[in-house]
């Protein structure tokens, strides 16, 4: 009965979903691969559909910006017919271009963006490095070496299933904290690979990963906050609300002091636990997206144990980009003056994921999507560009801060063929 109504209720979900594209403004920049080189001109088709059929006549406002600064362009025009052409210009600089389009329609507001990049391939990050950033993060491992793993692994009975043990676990790290996440491992006997798969940015609680543990593969869904991550769900809204709202800021004006240093050092660890599994075949990869795709990044720069890192659209990259007119990743704290101090700017460069990307050694597989307004491109793509490793590159042009499910899966295969 309980699958009953969830299949209705994601029925009616993808059924409202669908009523709500009644309008679609669909956008083709005139480069089939939507990149262009800096200098030259951009044109945009612009065709509008209600229900799938020609929608003559309306009137459309768009704006044109690079990336996700203000818009430098704002005009409205009326279709002649149901489709016509945006003069997009072009951009002096290697980077991004966006354009978002809105139209109403029988009293409602539909939107569209599409974006195209000049020279991407080209771009680097602002964030400077550094010159005792592998001295600093060293001598933070140091630290974490001795502090002893002391794991507690409690079998979550309801959840596993035929082929997956399922268990709530967790391990000390820094400080005397502890990290917890959800283990999903096969239960068929004989060693496996494993992947640490880190969050994105939520303090929510977490499911475990009974999917790839089932395609053989020890999986540990990782939380970062130091607290249980199979609690009751109204816990978590109350943290997120209280004490870690914007976890991301705290202490970011003390390079010793900041969140994220727990978190880092945490991911190192998480390795260590994988690796102490009977289990584990000794292979390991990291996997994330958004702030779990900077995991990614750092935890695999950090730990030469890593042996192959699944990253994608990843947050806290070229974070100082801001202060040079051009886009930064998430949380964008540099993107405002008051943030703009001489220790805030010190503590992101330790910290900002483009300069654990400058000395990646482990495989990479990088996905990101051009419309991405919460990690820039400009910032994801910079990062990918500086990665010395062995990398592959998926873009999805129209997408945000999602992937298709295409994506997903050769996301999956990749590293799971890689650890194998």
């Amino acid at each position: 009965m309980k699958r009953l109504v969830l299949l209705i209720s994601v029925m009616c979900a993808v059924a409202m979903s669908a009523m709500a594209e009644r309008v679609k403004i669909i956008m083709i920049p005139d480069h089939a691969d939507a990149i262009y080189k800096v200098g030259e001109q951009v044109k945009m088709k612009v065709i509008l559909t209600d229900c799938g059929l020609a929608l003559n006549g309306a009137t459309i406002d768009y704006e044109i910006s690079e990336d996700l600064m203000p818009a430098h362009e704002k005009k409205t025009i009326t279709l002649k017919g149901y489709e016509t052409t945006i003069k997009v210009g072009t951009k002096k600089k290697p980077g991004f271009v966006r354009v978002r389009a809105k139209v109403k329609h029988a009293g409602k507001n539909y939107s569209a963006m599409s974006t195209v990049g000049f020279d991407p391939q080209k771009l680097t990050p602002y964030t400077e490095k550094p010159e005792d950033f592998d001295e600093f993060w060293a001598k933070n491992l140091e630290k974490l070496k001795k502090v002893d793993l002391r794991p507690k692994m409690e079998l979550l009975a309801d959840r596993c299933t035929e082929k997956v043990d399922v268990y709530h676990v967790s391990y000390g790290n820094i400080g005397g904290s502890r990290m917890y996440g959800v283990l999903t491992m096969p239960k068929k006997e004989g060693k496996y690979p494993a992947v640490l798969r880190l969050p994105g940015a939520s303090v929510s609680p977490k499911g475990g990963d009974i999917k790839h543990a089932e395609q053989g593969v020890i999986v540990l869904e990782l939380g970062i906050h130091g607290i249980p991550v199979n609690l009751e769900g109204s816990i978590y809204d109350d943290l997120s609300s209280g004490v870690l709202s914007n976890y991301q800021m705290k202490d970011i004006d003390d390079v010793n002091a900041y969140y994220y240093r727990r978190v880092y050092l945490g991911c190192v660890k998480g390795i260590d636990f994988l690796l102490s599994l009977p289990q584990c075949s000794g292979k390991v990869g990291t996997l994330g997206g958004s702030q779990g795709g900077a995991l990614s990044l750092v935890t695999s720069r950090l730990d030469s144990r890593v042996k192959a890192t699944a990253v994608y659209f990843p947050a806290l990259c070229d974070q100082e980009a801001y202060m040079n007119n051009r886009a930064g990743g998430w949380p964008h704290v540099l993107k405002y003056e008051g943030n703009r101090t001489k220790e805030i700017i010190n503590t992101v460069r330790y910290y900002d994921a483009s300069n654990f990307a400058r000395g990646l050694k482990a495989p990479v597989f990088y996905a990101f999507g051009y419309n991405d307004i919460t990690c820039a491109p400009s910032s994801t793509y910079s990062t990918y560009n500086v990665i010395p490793a062995p990398k592959q590159l998926s873009i999805g042009a129209d997408t945000g801060h999602w992937l298709h499910s295409e994506q997903v899966e050769a996301m999956w295969n990749w590293i799971i063929e890689e650890l194998r």
